[in-house]
């Protein structure tokens, strides 16, 4: 007997809810993945390097993508924030951003608290430079040119902390000016709107529907709740979320390729990248779902996986078949064509698939790959033998991420301009 596991829209409305914001805590925790594998082959310059380049050819890309799906069509502060509380870069709470809007055209921001800096700081004051000014000040007019390309962030004050221990973490101001020059598209994200992950065409929202918001056409909210939402647009959301780490693997694997000496040495970052956020996302899926260690808390932990999805995108599906879990992988995907983390796993290589296993239960294994009529069909089968967790994975739990736990901030309340007398 075969029984297909969910995908995001087989999910309930509470448990979408519950969803989103650990694929959104999920793709910060890529470059927790990958960067320690940069800065061992490369040194601490370069991976500030690679880090720039993958988030300048992603976000534009993937913040107007969710701009489109959720009807974002201002081109003011509002909009941007918007935007931001649906990034991968902003993780609600663990990157605890607090906006405040004074017009149409000006705001800024702080970050009461930010797991990256957690994470950096202990490294010392050269690292978290290297994250919060080289890294930021690119990044975030990336990030701001989806909305308006004459916008600006630019810090009033950012780390490292002085004095020591200070709060809030960070301060941005964010401004739009008309007299400012526009500034360019970059050349990466040029190239990604082009990639078959700039242009998939995901779930489309029911407007109908009635069980929740199906736009963000309203008022910007403080500590947006997902369970507020409707069950079709929490669907779309967690694919274009699922989506947003596959351009920003993209991005990775593009910068890597500059710096490498050879293509041997950027596949093997790329699948340590790939291996260890494949095992703490799964871990953290499971634990945030309350799933078991069965066939079919395995397959759904895989049909549900960021870094396996979105299912239009990857056609990654799997499947419980009787004792075990079947998960096929097409080699002709449009994944597949742009050449990311699917193009890794064959059967040589299943060590993504091992970590998700082994994060689901230890006893799982992928005990045989078959490539065949275009798919690579992937068994995995319980054994007597305890799979260890991965150095990949050790390593991606240094992140303060990994054992992070959302809390329950109430219901949404709509964010007011300062000056409205509101």
């Amino acid at each position: 007997m075969t029984t297909l596991a969910p995908a995001y829209q087989g999910l309930s409305q509470s448990q979408l809810a519950v969803l989103v914001p650990e694929l959104l805590l999920s793709g910060q925790l890529i470059d927790r993945s990958g960067m320690a594998h940069l800065i061992s082959a490369f040194g601490r310059e370069v991976m500030g390097q690679v880090a720039i380049e993958e988030w300048m050819a992603a976000s534009p890309v993937y913040t107007q993508r969710m701009r489109t799906a959720l009807g974002i069509d201002g081109d003011g502060v509002e909009d941007m924030f918007k935007c931001l509380q649906l990034d991968i870069g902003a993780p609600p709470q663990f990157m605890d951003f607090r906006y405040e809007v004074t017009d149409k055209y000006h705001g800024s921001f702080f970050l009461q608290h930010c797991g990256a800096l957690m994470d950096v700081e202990p490294m010392g004051d050269d690292y978290v430079t290297t994250m919060c000014h080289d890294i930021e000040d690119p990044t975030f007019d990336a990030t701001a040119i989806a909305t308006n390309r004459r916008a600006r962030i630019r810090p009033i004050h950012r780390p490292p902390r002085r004095p020591e221990g200070r709060t809030p973490h960070c301060e941005w101001t964010v401004t739009i000016e008309d007299d400012r020059d526009e500034l360019p598209l970059p050349s990466d994200a040029q190239e990604m709107f082009g990639t078959r992950a700039g242009t998939v065409t995901l779930t489309p929202i029911d407007a109908s529907a009635t069980d929740g918001l199906v736009d963000y056409r309203g008022p910007l909210l403080a500590d947006l709740q997902f369970r507020e939402w409707s069950h079709t647009a929490l669907a779309r959301i967690a694919e274009e979320i699922a989506l947003q780490h596959q351009l920003l693997s993209l991005g990775f694997l593009w910068s890597v390729r500059r710096h490498a000496t050879d293509e041997a040495q950027v596949r093997e970052i790329y699948r340590k990248q790939l291996t260890g956020i494949a095992g703490l996302s799964a871990d953290r899926l499971r634990r945030a779902l309350t799933l078991g260690a069965d066939a079919s808390a395995l397959a759904t932990v895989i049909n549900l996986h960021p870094v396996l999805g979105p299912l239009a995108y990857t056609g990654v599906a799997a499947e419980v078949r009787g004792d075990d879990v079947i998960v096929v992988v097409p080699t002709e995907s449009d994944a597949a064509v742009d050449g990311g983390w699917i193009a890794l796993l064959d059967a040589d290589h299943v060590e993504p698939l091992q970590a998700i296993a082994t994060a689901v239960d230890a006893y799982w294994a992928v005990s045989s790959a078959t490539a065949a009529d275009g798919v690579t069909e992937f068994v995995m089968s319980r054994g007597d033998a305890a799979h260890q967790e991965s150095g990949e994975v050790a390593i991606a739990r240094f992140s303060s991420g990994a054992d992070f736990e959302f809390t329950d901030r109430g219901r949404s309340i709509p964010i007011t301009p300062v000056g409205s007398g509101v």
